[in-house]
């Protein structure tokens, strides 16, 4: 477990999150069927959404983790959502402000998916 304060935890937790969001890097991304069901194109402009994707609120984010978003690509409602692995991938991480602790795990889905 951390040893940081639970808003240091957090804003540990989000830094990392928006890191891996806007790179791709240092964890793995799924687009689920109905995403990828709408072809290539909008599955481009879905993650491109993603990684520039910054409209956190009380409301979407209220552990201010930066780990959940709603947005509309091309007139559809998608979801994204970053979940938290032990590095092998078989449980939930024990600490996700630890990189080496934690694989993150991307998915964009359709919010009729969710």
């Amino acid at each position: 477990m951390s040893s940081l304060s639970p808003r240091e935890d957090a804003e540990r937790i989000a830094t990392l999150n928006d890191s891996f969001r806007t790179t791709f890097v240092g964890g793995n991304i799924f687009v689920s069927a109905g995403v990828q069901g709408l072809g290539p194109g909008f599955v481009a402009d879905a993650l491109a959404a993603v990684r520039t994707f910054d409209d956190f609120t009380g409301g979407n984010d209220p552990y201010k983790e930066h780990d959940f978003g709603s947005m509309m690509v091309q007139g559809q409602k998608l979801f994204w959502k970053i979940d938290y692995y032990d590095p092998s991938m078989m449980y939930g991480s024990d600490d996700p402000s630890d990189p080496k602790a934690t694989r993150r795990v991307l998915t964009v889905m359709l919010a009729e998916e969710y």
